[in-house]
């Protein structure tokens, strides 16, 4: 499923975006998270460092 979605954004303005996958660790219950979400190229450092 996700390679479908992937692939499909590398026709046309898509090559300007990156799917980034974020782990983060609940407080509550220490288990792991994952948020995955579409941001430009320029911005994939920035998303990371929040």
């Amino acid at each position: 499923m996700a390679k479908k979605a992937v692939a499909s954004l590398q026709k046309g303005a898509g090559k300007g975006y990156a799917k980034v996958i974020k782990m983060t660790k609940s407080e509550k219950t220490g288990a792991y998270a994952f948020k995955e979400e579409m941001v430009p190229n320029d911005e994939v450092k920035t998303y990371f460092k929040k």
